[in-house]
């Protein structure tokens, strides 16, 4: 292995060539790193970095990091560093550089002329696993725009990487041939992507708006990728979810109905996972649906209690969260993974943060109190009134059925005889109807 001075284990990362399956791409991963950077930092980021190229369907088959105090601005690597290490991908016959960072468009030129393959970045990687997993009309749409505005200042000609029609990395969402016209038409083309994510928008926003009209409260499952949220969704709801043991599988936000322990019904939605140093450009294009998490009334900070580093991923979320303005929502931490994590880590963890809510969604530990902190948590402030509504004001026994919590019903002489517990702002509107 490369520059094993960085790290702790890193055979543990990679694969060997004959681990990678047949038809699966060979990735030499790289890094730049300075001082700053702990061995602790550097191997979690390689970690990850690892796990997303498998999830793009390719093999990590090496790792070199190179401690620098900045990135070349020609060729990311050092020339020398660069050149070595052309030698080593040739000697593994690698199909693909995998750079840890952002490269510019020069960077990444010059790194395809060095090493002879196709490179991609930590953006290009994220993207085209978005790309993979995008399946409804509204998240192809946010991909294909993402792309777009990545690639749009790499348009240069049918280099290296503007040839490809095959498989594999980077060559997935709009497709290559969409590439290789003129810059007039690709950005005609993103024009036209946004025309439609803000209707798209428009619709959401009307369905936003019918919930509030329902008075129906409403909780996001927010959090890093793959920290078991849509296992969480599942395990609350009884739902069906996809669930995949991969990093972004879900894109799109789902939407289903809790039940709370007093009985009302509240809207819990799932969305799309974060990461560390999550590319603006996903930022932008998944704005509409990241801010599922704006819409609601609690946020459920879904962490992996048993990840190397919790606080890490606790902190690229509300990094992200700070970015779409949804910070300031009230948040209620979740240490999910309860029943994979030791005993130890686990009260570390809660001396931490003593408001979080240990759960785990594969066991079912700590559903119960979730719910009962949901409920505390956006259950407004309510008075209970004891109604007599006449039989011809059917609308009204309808309202409040509809806004008020029932704890008793009874037809008599007079008309509907209701006793509910009804929130504050709609009490002055049926206070003439009290007992």
């Amino acid at each position: 292995m490369s520059s094993r001075s960085v790290g702790r284990d890193r055979q543990r990362l990679t694969a060997t060539v004959t681990d990678i399956d047949v038809g699966r791409q060979k990735a030499l991963l790289v890094a730049v790193v300075d001082d700053s950077s702990t061995p602790v930092e550097v191997d979690d980021s390689l970690a990850e970095m690892v796990r997303l190229v498998d999830t793009a369907g390719s093999g990590v088959v090496d790792i070199a990091v190179q401690r620098r105090p900045h990135p070349d601005p020609a060729t990311y690597l050092g020339k020398g560093k660069a050149s070595e290490l052309a030698g080593l991908g040739k000697a593994l016959d690698i199909d693909l550089l995998v750079v840890d960072g952002e490269l510019s468009p020069v960077q990444q030129r010059n790194l395809q002329h060095i090493f002879e393959v196709d490179v991609v970045d930590r953006v290009a990687l994220i993207l085209d696993i978005f790309a993979l997993h995008a399946t409804s009309r509204a998240g192809m749409a946010q991909v294909e725009l993402a792309m777009l505005r990545y690639r749009l200042p790499r348009l240069r000609g049918k280099g290296i990487e503007m040839s490809r029609l095959g498989g594999g990395i980077g060559t997935r969402g709009p497709g290559e041939t969409k590439l290789e016209t003129d810059r007039r038409r690709v950005l005609r083309r993103i024009s036209q992507l946004e025309r439609e994510l803000k209707n798209l928008a428009t619709v959401r926003e009307t369905q936003h708006k019918a919930r509030r009209r329902s008075e129906m409260p409403s909780a996001a499952l927010v959090g890093y990728t793959n920290a078991g949220k849509s296992s969480l969704l599942n395990a609350l709801t009884d739902s069906d979810v996809l669930v995949q043991d991969q990093l972004f599988s879900t894109l799109d936000a789902t939407v289903r109905r809790v039940d709370l322990p007093s009985g009302r019904a509240a809207l819990l939605s799932d969305t799309v996972g974060f990461v560390r140093d999550l590319p603006h450009q996903l930022i932008e294009s998944f704005r509409s649906t990241l801010e599922e998490a704006v819409n609601t009334d609690l946020l459920l900070h879904v962490v992996d209690a048993s990840a190397d580093q919790p606080e890490r991923q606790i902190g690229a979320v509300r990094e992200t969260l700070e970015s779409i303005d949804a910070h300031q929502m009230p948040e209620l931490l979740l240490l999910n993974k309860a029943d994979a994590v030791s005993p130890e880590a686990l009260t570390r963890l809660i001396n931490l943060h003593p408001d979080a809510v240990v759960v785990s969604a594969v066991v079912g530990t700590g559903l119960d109190q979730l719910l009962e902190r949901v409920e505390e948590t956006v259950t407004p402030e309510a008075q209970d009134l004891e109604l007599l509504i006449p039989f011809d004001r059917g609308d009204l026994v309808a309202r409040v059925h509809e806004v008020a919590e029932i704890l008793s019903e009874s037809h008599e002489e007079s008309g509907t005889h209701i006793t509910a517990r009804v929130p504050m702002r709609h009490v002055a509107g049926l206070s003439g109807f009290a007992v």
